[in-house]
């Protein structure tokens, strides 16, 4: 399938012919939003953007929802209030990701921040078991600890890449980010309860958002299944990088499935249960599905779940002067570990091998690369491409898709910048 994107750079800029209705358009989302929860954003915020928009063609950014108001706003880019990115320029070379600099996306309003006033009554459900039973999170630390780097990675990921600009938000490469959690094992919780009932074929999650009443939970509830085998190495965790789980990424308790998408990572987890059929949750059953574009999801399509071997460029990210420079970015496999990544300045038609430096975290986590490169005067283009301990090498095209999915493309990935 033949590459059609020629830039991956992303230009969202609209003139505002008429700032009045503009102003009453923006005052009426205000509305719909706080009625769903999302009131950080407020009509008088909102307002204030539209005045802005009068006087300059490029819209002021949008401020932090009150919920991740710790965060850094000079690292992120505000999509909306529960999709927030962190920018290409603001990873640096360390391996973990700070969580004031980690991206945010939540696929409901977050609970009430009363739920980590007492973090160890927080209670889930573990079934499907031998002998089912309710956990609160004081009882779980009491059960063991492990600790695991991963990439923590939405499945959108690169979507804004995508030239058919599939509907959602158009997340470049911020929707990621390595962290480490603390946790119980789940295969230890599964041992202390008898061991898997009969029949099971899956690992559902289903997180303790609040729901809207009057409405069917199973059409909004976010519950995820995927094969009981991940077990092995999923966690309960109640920390993020030596800290308490903040309410933005999942606290008090969150499922962590490493090598799995975002999604798959319950937040606020009310219920792990182990059974024979996926979820019927219209999150699972027809969202997050690899659907031909122009089709229409169902659940015989794959479902969005293990990652794939994936890398970019994060500096230069700009114009640069001629001369030899450092070029750096990150790269993963998902469920495999890192084993190579090459670099090239010419868009592609030549590569060199890059070093991979940093501590090597584990297969979940990403790895840091570097490649000093002597640029001349004119226009790169520069691109990674990463190989997997599996043996697995990062493809040069996306894999097409309704959602704008799983875009692990190296030449999407790629940065154009001038050297002067």
């Amino acid at each position: 399938m033949k590459n059609t994107t020629k830039s991956n750079e992303l230009t969202v800029t609209k003139t505002l012919a008429d700032v009045r209705p503009r102003r009453q358009v923006l005052t009426a989302c205000a509305s719909a939003l706080g009625a769903i929860g999302f009131g950080s954003f407020s009509g008088a915020t909102l307002a204030q953007t539209a005045d802005a928009t009068a006087t300059t063609s490029t819209p002021a950014p949008k401020p932090l929802p009150s919920y991740v108001a710790w965060k850094d706003p000079s690292a992120l880019i505000v999509h909306s209030s529960s999709t927030i990115e962190t920018k290409r320029s603001a990873f640096g070379t360390s391996v973990i990701t700070p969580a004031e600099q980690l991206y945010v996306r939540n696929n409901l309003p977050a609970p009430d921040a009363s739920i980590i006033a007492n973090r160890d009554a927080w209670e889930v459900d573990i079934d499907g078991v031998k002998k089912p039973r309710r956990f609160n999170l004081g009882e779980l630390k009491a059960m063991g600890i492990e600790t695991v780097a991963m990439v923590l990675q939405c499945s959108g990921n690169g979507r804004g890449f995508f030239p058919s600009k599939p509907s959602g938000t158009p997340w470049t490469v911020g929707a990621a980010g390595c962290v480490v959690w603390s946790g119980v094992p789940v295969r230890v919780l599964v041992d202390a309860l008898g061991g898997l009932a009969e029949g099971v074929r899956f690992m559902t999650g289903t997180g303790g958002e609040k729901l809207p009443a009057g409405i069917d939970p199973k059409s909004i509830i976010v519950e995820r299944s995927v094969p009981a085998s991940a077990m092995a190495d999923a966690l309960l965790v109640w920390e993020m990088n030596g800290a308490p789980i903040s309410l933005a990424h999942g606290g008090p308790l969150r499922l962590i499935v490493p090598g799995y998408t975002g999604v798959n990572n319950i937040k606020y987890i009310k219920q792990l249960a182990f059974t024979a059929q996926e979820s019927e949750a219209k999150i699972m059953a027809h969202g997050y599905r690899i659907t031909p574009p122009g089709g229409k999801s169902d659940p015989s399509q794959p479902s969005v779940q293990e990652m794939t071997v994936k890398s970019w460029i994060n500096s230069p990210n700009a114009d640069v002067k001629a001369g030899t420079t450092q070029i750096h970015g990150v790269a993963f496999g998902g469920l495999h570990g890192i084993k190579r990544v090459d670099v090239s300045i010419d868009g592609g038609k030549t590569w060199q091998a890059a070093r991979l430096v940093g501590p090597d975290l584990g297969k979940f986590a990403w790895r840091q690369f570097v490649l000093q490169a002597r640029l001349l005067e004119g226009s790169v283009t520069l691109v990674s491409r990463a190989t997997d301990t599996a043996g697995n090498v990062q493809p040069e095209m996306r894999m097409e898709n309704q959602g704008g999915y799983n875009n692990t493309s190296w030449a999407d990935h790629a940065v154009k910048l001038n050297v002067v």
